[in-house]
């Protein structure tokens, strides 16, 4: 390709709503150019980029044995509310109508389109097992579409799904598009780590997220350095300590605490770590009526260190909460503590609640909690003596740096990251919901055991330049790079040697079969050079009238500090040399 044919439109400045450095980059290199909010055209450098994704992501799909199709981006709302997903999925389906005023969904994900295909089409046994992918635009409808192409409302997105006989089978085809997934990231050549997740709303009991490390990822990877353990901040546990509960060796006191509602502020009145607090956090749960309507409440009370975070998901777990719950209203924290927020704690409280105690928190000693009084806390607080032992013990808590790994090799650390892909063993919560069985051995029908495995197609390009970029631009990886090679001849328009050796050199690697753009712009220096390093082209070769001379050229890698000289016969080998490295 020649830079003259193609369409460069990189920009001095970035919009002012670019928050994180992909949409900053990818927007100033002409990779993206905004529609709407969440909404992006794919400008040809970046089409390019997705285009070697999307290629790397077929081979590897294909070499494990899936096979590709296509499904509707408009799909007949039918299919999701047979499966229970078109009210349950909230506003971020997107919901449409005909002129018929038949109701469409503009497709997230293609669970239930997939699912029957294969009620129609997978009878027997003798087929299975099947796996059928599509690379297909998907769109949410994000209420807060940020960071570029990171959060945005369409995107493109590759969906598999695999369909077995039984457990065994749909437990294997997982594990396949496991080693699938991983060969596919290491093409890519970022820095990722898989790690155990929790399956969310999409369902199912067996799950792993594909996260790019980067520094600004929304994300929290938990891993331990000495072992293979790595899961994601919902995921990670947080093992109760070792040993027996310290025996009490304070009274309980009723301590003044004047103005002081949080376990931090009053650590620091009273002088004492914030570990020794213990904070209260008031849930409820719903029951209902036929018609919708609350009919029963039921307050609960967690207590967790005065440090540590309650973890959303695995509260949803618990016995009790795992249908669902809500934070308590103002009034029924009152009616059961008999005192506002900010003082609450598990003694003399007015209604009975139900109580779960972090795991941490059920083998402390002393501890401090709220009197159940404005302006007062309690200290010295002890399981047994002062309060009857937690009936309700469970891992509540977010991880934190420090804390022992699961599987006892080590301590855990945490770093950041992005989610670019995620595999999910199903089992049958779809094909029972939609009734999808196939004819087993023994002629009696069987639910599909199904497995769903995704990556983010237009998600990877935002999050290789939050890996990988500096000051200046895009550092792409070679496997990714829009272009692998660019040739940028400094005065072609004024020079017929090095218009003759930019040609020649640029015709000698295209043979070759290496990605290369020819800059005949003739665009000044400077300009060039900036134009291609925020692009961020990984192999540059530059040719000059005086490097000609000595029968040199230059060239340098998006990531060296200076160029190096090169016998202009040999730089076609040195280039293949480095791609190969």
């Amino acid at each position: 390709m020649k830079a003259s044919q193609f369409l460069i439109t990189t920009l001095k400045e970035a919009p002012a709503d670019a928050e994180v450095a992909s949409h900053r980059l990818m927007t100033r290199a002409g990779m993206v150019r905004k529609l709407g909010a969440g909404i992006y055209n794919y400008m040809p450098m970046g089409l390019r980029v997705i285009r070697k994704i999307e290629a790397i992501v077929r081979e590897e799909m294909n070499r494990a044995g899936a096979v590709e199709m296509t499904m509707p981006v408009i799909q007949p709302a039918e299919y999701w509310q047979e499966s229970g997903r078109f009210e349950k999925m909230g506003p971020e389906l997107l919901r449409i109508k005909d002129r018929h005023d038949r109701d469409f969904v503009v497709q997230p994900t293609s669970e239930e389109v997939v699912t029957d295909v294969a009620r129609q089409e997978l009878r027997s046994y003798k087929q299975l097992p099947r796996n059928l992918y599509q690379i297909q635009t998907k769109f949410r409808d994000e209420r807060r579409p940020r960071f570029g192409l990171m959060r945005g409302r369409e995107f493109i997105m590759k969906d598999a799904y695999s369909f077995d006989r039984d457990e065994a089978g749909a437990k294997a085809s997982y594990q396949v598009m496991g080693a699938a997934y991983r060969r596919i990231f290491d093409r890519f050549g970022l820095r990722y780590r898989a790690v155990a997740a929790d399956s969310g709303a999409i369902g199912g009991d067996l799950s792993e997220e594909f996260q790019v490390i980067a520094a600004t990822g929304e994300d929290a990877i938990v891993y331990c350095p000495h072992s293979d353990y790595a899961a994601n901040m919902e995921k990670a546990e947080a093992l109760a300590p070792a040993g027996p509960r310290p025996a009490p060796s304070n009274p309980l006191v009723r301590t003044p605490t004047p103005g002081k509602s949080t376990c931090a502020e009053v650590a620091a009145l009273l002088g004492v770590p914030l570990a020794t607090t213990v904070k209260s956090l008031v849930l409820a749960t719903d029951t209902l009526n036929e018609a919708g309507e609350v009919v029963k409440s039921q307050v609960w009370l967690l207590l967790l260190r005065g440090d540590h975070d309650m973890n959303e998901v695995k509260v949803g777990k618990v016995p009790g909460l795992d249908q669902g719950y809500r934070f308590a209203t103002v009034p029924e924290i009152e009616a059961h503590f008999g005192c506002k927020p900010g003082y609450l704690g598990p003694i003399g409280l007015k209604q009975p609640v139900k109580l779960v105690v972090d795991r941490e928190v059920a083998v402390m000693a002393d501890w401090i909690c709220g009197g159940n009084e404005v302006d007062v806390h309690l200290t010295g607080v002890n399981w047994g003596r002062d309060l009857p032992e937690p009936d309700q013990v469970a891992d509540i808590r977010n991880v934190v740096e420090g804390d022992p790994s699961p599987d006892g090799k080590g301590r855990l650390a945490i770093e950041r990251g992005i989610e670019v892909g995620h595999v999910f063993y199903l089992g049958t919560k779809y094909s029972k919901g939609m009734n999808a069985t196939f004819l087993d051995e023994d002629g009696k029908p069987k639910h599909f055991e199904m497995g769903c495995y995704g990556i983010g197609i237009t998600r990877l390009p935002a999050a290789a330049i939050e890996q990988n970029h500096d000051e200046r631009g895009i550092i792409w990886p070679d496997a990714i790079a829009p272009f692998t090679v660019v040739v940028c001849p400094i005065g072609m328009d004024r020079s017929a040697e090095v218009k003759a050796a930019a040609d020649n050199l640029y015709m000698q690697l295209l043979n070759d079969g290496v990605d290369v753009i020819l800059d005949d712009r003739g665009e000044r220096p400077g300009a060039m050079f900036a134009d291609w390093e925020l692009i961020g082209v990984p192999h540059r070769i530059t040719i000059g009238d005086r490097g000609l001379k000595a029968g040199e050229v230059e060239y340098q890698h998006r990531r060296d500090s200076a160029p190096t000289a090169v016998k202009l016969a040999d730089i076609v080998a040195h280039v293949k040399g480095r791609l190969q490295a």
